[in-house]
């Protein structure tokens, strides 16, 4: 019988050190993954904004360099994994979240679905958050409606910061 519970104890060890190379091995692979993350892919961003600022581009110029100096025309992430992104603005509305679907696309935790939006009203671009989890910050402050941004104001959402820029 001495055997048998040799034996035994063996398999459990073997099953145990299966075990704990699986929970390495997924630990690495949670670790990649929040390391490098995944790739942004630019149909969410230069896909459906790009066409529009090109075409309505040559006539906007003269007008902005007379009376709209302080409009903005990019929007630029400046913190996250999207780091140095910037899309160019143009009268649509621009959607930050988790979604395939949205103009920015955040692979973040933090970040809902459909998260936020900024869009124009009245010659102010404003920002709005879209009902969700954790909330969009402007410089501090927590959004509850729709909210006048100003150049170079912080939005927060989740890891991601963006600014409106010239």
């Amino acid at each position: 019988m001495t055997n048998m519970s040799e034996l035994t104890l063996t398999i459990i060890r073997l099953g145990f050190l299966a075990l704990l190379w699986l929970f390495v091995l997924m630990v690495v692979s949670v670790m990649r993954s929040d390391l490098f993350g995944r790739r942004a892919t630019p149909r969410g961003a230069g896909g459906r904004q790009a066409p529009a600022p090109r075409q309505s581009r040559p006539a906007k110029p003269a007008k902005e360099a007379k009376g709209k100096r302080g409009v903005p025309s990019m929007l630029v992430v400046t913190q996250g994994a999207l780091s140095g992104t910037s899309i160019r603005l143009a009268d649509a509305p621009v959607t930050l979240g988790r979604s395939q679907d949205s103009t920015i696309v955040l692979d973040d935790d933090y970040v809902s679905s459909r998260h936020a939006r900024l869009f124009q009203q009245d010659g102010q671009w404003m920002v709005e958050d879209m009902g969700s989890t954790n909330g969009t910050y402007l410089d501090r402050s927590k959004v509850n409606g729709p909210t006048p941004v100003k150049i170079g104001m912080p939005i927060r959402i989740g890891k991601t910061a963006v600014e409106l820029r010239k």
